[in-house]
């Protein structure tokens, strides 16, 4: 086994910078802002990161949010994660960010994507980690919600390369969104969103024929069925798996049920990704680690699921010829 450690070069492709809000700067935006919290205390707040499942996260997760009020609280987060990222060894982050989650608390769209885009402008030149900004929608929330949103960032040229698809899985299947996606095709966006986490593989199959997504945010109930199996193989379609995520709202059972390994040998195309690390007790780096530990993966393997990652992004042609050489000094230097 090689213990992977911050000079493995990697893209993260799966982060929710919602859930990169450490318990700690939690309780300090709430003194800043004059917020008192349900629970106020360190002990108290970390007693509540235990889920059952996604739900019981997302109810705590939108809780949290209630201590983002200034374009300098979602700044202040931003770099932290990226700060962060940059320890973990990752080159290039893919941010999903959740617009309506802000809206509905009265914050206006404008507040949050200033500030997380002014922490993201400079981001290459003060971490050395390039980024790109995803918009996601709750599919929870009606596609007329996510239509109006979606508007109002065409219209004012919002700074996002892509737009993805999150929050409850089960009972909002992918068909309720096509409208959604088919508008933000045409306005020449990047199309992402999670599936078959809890979902059922029929909701992956959805997302690539009804919406045309490039990527699947998780992906893991593929293996249920296995001529999608055969086509995400055959069509070398991006599955971002997170397993510390995955282990802790309960979509598998133990790290060493993980399909991750059965995903890679059925030739999938998979990366690892933190989704939510200040829940899930890990940073991609901290995913990396237990899983060469768990499965006692090579360093070929962790190159490949680096390289993955760098592949499947959105990054410049450039940028990831970058880093593809700079993985190839780590896997050379590996012996």
């Amino acid at each position: 086994m090689t213990t992977p450690d911050s000079t493995l070069p990697k893209a993260e492709l799966h982060l929710h910078i919602e859930g990169t809000l450490e318990p700690e700067l939690i309780l300090a935006l709430a003194a800043r802002n004059g917020i008192t919290l349900p629970h106020p205390t360190l002990a108290e707040l970390r007693e509540q990161y235990e889920f059952t499942d996604l739900q019981s996260f997302l109810n705590l997760y939108y809780a949290n949010m209630a201590v983002l009020v200034t374009e300098a609280d979602f700044a202040d987060m931003t770099r932290a994660y990226l700060g962060r990222a940059r320890d973990a060894g990752v080159r290039h982050a893919e941010i999903t960010f959740d617009p309506q989650a802000h809206l509905a608390r009265g914050v206006q769209l404008t507040t949050s994507l200033a500030g997380i885009a002014s922490a993201l402008a400079d981001s290459e030149a003060e971490f050395g980690v390039s980024t790109e900004l995803i918009a996601a929608f709750l599919r929870d929330e009606s596609e007329e919600s996510a239509l109006a949103v979606l508007e109002e960032l065409i219209a004012m040229d919002a700074p996002i390369i892509g737009i993805g698809l999150d929050s409850a899985e089960v009972g909002n299947p992918p068909s309720k969104f096509v409208r959604l996606f088919d508008r933000a095709r045409n306005a020449g966006l990047r199309l992402v969103a999670h599936a078959g986490e809890e979902g059922p593989p029929s909701y992956v199959w959805d997302t690539l024929e009804l919406l045309g997504a490039e990527r699947i945010d998780h992906g893991i109930r593929c293996l249920d069925d296995t001529a999608l199996v055969a086509r995400l193989a055959a069509e070398g379609t991006p599955l971002t798996v997170c397993p510390l995520s995955n282990v802790r709202l309960r979509a598998v059972d133990t790290l060493a049920g993980h399909p991750l390994p059965q995903m890679l040998a059925a030739g999938l195309n998979v990366s690892v990704n933190s989704d939510d690390p200040a829940y899930f007790g890990g940073y991609v780096d901290g995913n990396f680690a237990s899983l060469a530990a768990e499965f006692d993966f090579s360093a070929d393997v962790l190159a490949t699921l680096a390289q993955n990652s760098i592949r499947s992004s959105f990054a410049t042609d450039a940028r990831k010829a970058e880093l593809l050489a700079e993985l190839g000094h780590w896997r050379s230097a590996q012996g």
